[in-house]
């Protein structure tokens, strides 16, 4: 465990309107030369739905597979999600705690401080023994933010913490990006409303790549036939393609296991 003082952060951080005094780091070494990579926010809803989750999974795999930096706030749902899908890559994710450095919050996500640690990055302003509050969480989005050249929100209500990051890059000029949503769920009025404000819409990890000016690289496997028929149900997927039900389920296993698709609701998913 070790910190950083101000004059010390890295230059975008240090930047912003209301830097931290003291930024506390917990997990491998090289920090600074981690935190001035290039970086990208994920953040969206605790309570988000199972799209959501694929395409925050997506995301934080397809970012971190770039070398871009996958930062959020090691919360339930899309935080969550992003933080795994960077840590199933050779790359980087940075979890932004709002608690003191030597906390693990929530306590269910104890494994997965533990794995951000070995690999990448836990940072907090708030020294060991600081318990969590609601307060401390809208003060930790604006380091969310602050270490990112882009900040992208996949799920968001109405008065979700996650449109407290995007107004935070907002405000520092940043570029925020937003996932387009259904119009009839409460989990994309967020995101809708920021896309009528101007945020750029987000159809894959290219767009956000190509702000970083990186190629990225298409998956010759991404042509399988049946990620043309997603979303759909193994149901309907054997109806379409006159499989058995044991030759659809191998298949979408693959596509799984091969990160090409996902399963949620009973609904399977392109992520490709």
């Amino acid at each position: 465990m070790s910190f950083l003082r101000k004059d010390e952060l890295p230059a975008l951080l240090r930047a912003i309107h209301d830097p931290p005094e003291l930024l506390y780091l917990r997990g491998s070494g090289h920090h600074l030369d981690l935190l001035s990579r290039p970086a990208a926010a994920v953040v969206g809803a605790r309570a988000c739905s199972p799209y959501g989750a694929q395409v925050a999974r997506m995301l934080g795999r397809e970012l971190a597979a770039a070398g871009v930096v996958v930062v959020s706030g090691l919360a339930r749902g899309v935080d969550g999600e992003a933080h795994r899908g960077a840590l199933e890559t050779d790359g980087h994710t940075v979890a932004v705690l709002g608690c003191g450095i030597d906390r693990d919050y929530p306590a269910a996500h104890a494994g997965l401080a533990r794995a951000v640690a070995e690999r990448s990055l836990l940072v907090s302003e708030y020294e060991p023994g600081v318990e969590p509050a609601p307060w401390r969480f809208p003060a930790r989005n604006r380091i969310v933010a602050g270490l990112c050249a882009a900040t992208i929100v996949v799920e968001a209500r109405e008065r979700s913490g996650a449109l407290i990051t995007a107004d935070f890059a907002l405000e520092e000029g940043r570029e925020v990006f937003a996932v387009p949503g259904e119009i009839t769920s409460s989990l994309s009025a967020g995101t809708n409303a920021l896309l009528r404000l101007g945020a750029t819409p987000l159809t894959g990890a290219a767009d956000v790549l190509e702000s970083f000016g990186i190629e990225s690289t298409p998956r010759s496997a991404a042509t399988h036939p049946f990620l043309e028929l997603l979303p759909a149900t193994a149901d309907e997927l054997a109806r379409a393609t006159g499989l058995t039900p044991g030759e659809v389920a191998g298949t979408l296993a693959q596509l799984e296991i091969g990160g090409l698709a996902a399963e949620g609701d009973g609904v399977y998913r392109a992520l490709a």
